[in-house]
């Protein structure tokens, strides 16, 4: 018999599943895009750069938005969402006001920062964690190195530092457990293009374990969570999702999710490797490269990424000036100079820098650039990446909309129609974003 003290939902089930903790379940089968699980957002946040395009409660994107009419700062579709965001966005209003531009606390800061407030006014469980609470979430609390806690405690005193008037503290130690619990726990939202839009606690899902090979997807419909079926899934199977980027190595991924989740996989894909190969090709020369020039290529690779990310985030997303955006420009162009004597185009250090190189193009509107670069990543995203990826969903999406604006319209239709096959999967056949890509190939 079946204990009743297992939380379950429809179809599914929390369970201890082995090696791993908790886990998610399910109870019945389920076909390829078919929804397994919605869950509202416990609490979100929307990132600065998205203000006045997408309403601060729901995140629907829109024109019009009717701006707070004390901080001017947060936009709303109407009255409506503005009541609803106001026990949230109360806890800032006042402080950006006092700030000004000088109000700035990360996504981190502002999500914690509501997960108190929303402690506070609903100590009851809420519809966002029916088989999972967040009190109930991994801190990994032991396995944070020195400079992990030295980054918790910043933002502990950001959050001092930029809310005080409507926030009850607890002490500190209480403070670092629930900051290592969103950095473990907290979620991404991302539109049809993956540009983020923010950040959010989804506690249901959060049930859910990693695989290099999952079974389900997230996706967003607003502040909403959805997870769909990649594949067909058996009664008895436990539902996997992804925590990373997929396209990279083993070794890669493993990297990243010991550093930020604090554990190694063990699905096929990591025990295998069997994907590894492809994705670090080498040219085919008549003289191939050594093993030791190609080992010291992949650390000259890791190395460009890792000094890109950061110049990205001090230089272009911090100041987005045009003489910093030609220098990322040339980074990647010089990057991709030099593995390109080692590596084949399809190598996926290639793919990085050629996609941080499109995104360039794209913010300084170098449609032909950008296309370029599209067009070289396309194929090999869609060998690299697992059936339905997101990735490869909104490449198609994006190459799709390049050629319709250079007036290639058969080319646009055929990208366009690749997007939408994936996305009536992953997202479901009447999410807003296709209904506004079918409308994009109407007006054309």
């Amino acid at each position: 018999m079946r204990s009743e003290a297992t939380p379950q939902l429809s179809g599914l089930e929390r369970f201890a599943s082995a090696g791993k903790g908790r886990g998610l379940r399910a109870r019945r089968r389920f076909a390829v895009g078919e929804l397994l699980l919605s869950c509202p957002a416990y609490v979100a946040v929307l990132t600065v750069s998205e203000r006045g395009s997408h309403c601060d409660c729901c995140f629907a994107r829109k024109e019009g938005l009717s701006k707070c009419g004390r901080c001017k700062q947060a936009f709303y579709c109407n009255v409506e969402c503005q009541k609803e965001d106001w026990p949230m966005h109360r806890l800032e209003c006042a402080s950006m006001c006092t700030f000004g531009q000088s109000w700035q606390p990360s996504e981190t800061v502002r999500l914690t920062a509501r997960i108190l407030a929303k402690q506070k006014t609903h100590p009851e469980r809420t519809q966002s964690e029916k088989l999972l609470a967040v009190k109930e979430f991994e801190s990994h609390l032991d396995k944070l190195d020195n400079e992990k806690r030295e980054l918790i405690q910043n933002d502990i005193a950001a959050l001092h530092h930029f809310y005080s008037k409507h926030l009850d503290y607890p002490d500190n130690a209480a403070l670092v457990v629930l900051f290592a619990q969103v950095n473990c726990n907290g979620f991404t939202i991302e539109d049809e293009e993956l540009s983020h839009l923010g950040s959010a606690i989804f506690p249901d899902v959060a049930l859910m374990n990693h695989s290099c090979c999952p079974n389900v997807i997230v996706t967003y419909k607003g502040t909403l969570a959805e997870v769909r079926a990649v594949r067909e899934i058996e009664p008895g199977e436990e539902i996997f999702s992804s925590y990373i980027d997929l396209l990279y190595p083993t070794e890669d991924r493993n990297d990243r999710l010991r550093d930020s989740y604090f554990f190694s996989c063990d699905c096929r894909e990591c025990t295998t490797k069997e994907k590894d190969k492809e994705k670090l090709e080498i040219c085919k020369l008549n003289d191939p490269p050594s093993a030791e020039t190609v080992k010291d290529m992949i650390k000259y690779a890791r190395n460009v990424i890792e000094e890109f990310r950061r110049a990205k985030h001090y230089k272009y997303i911090l100041c987005l000036t045009l003489t910093p955006l030609v220098e990322l420009l040339e980074i990647c162009e010089l990057s991709l100079d030099k593995m390109g004597a080692v590596f084949e185009d399809s190598n996926v250090y290639m793919l990085h820098m050629m996609y941080q190189a499109m995104g360039i193009c794209l913010y300084v509107q170098d449609w032909e650039g950008a296309l370029c670069y599209g067009q070289k990543i396309i194929r090999p995203y869609s060998k690299h990446y697992p059936s339905y990826s997101l990735n490869v969903a909104s490449m198609w999406l994006k190459l799709g909309r390049l050629y319709m604006a250079l007036k290639n319209r058969t080319a646009g239709v055929k990208a366009l129609k690749r997007a939408i096959a994936i996305m009536e999967v992953a997202h479901g056949k009447d999410h807003p974003y296709i209904s506004e890509i079918k409308k994009e190939l109407e007006d054309h």
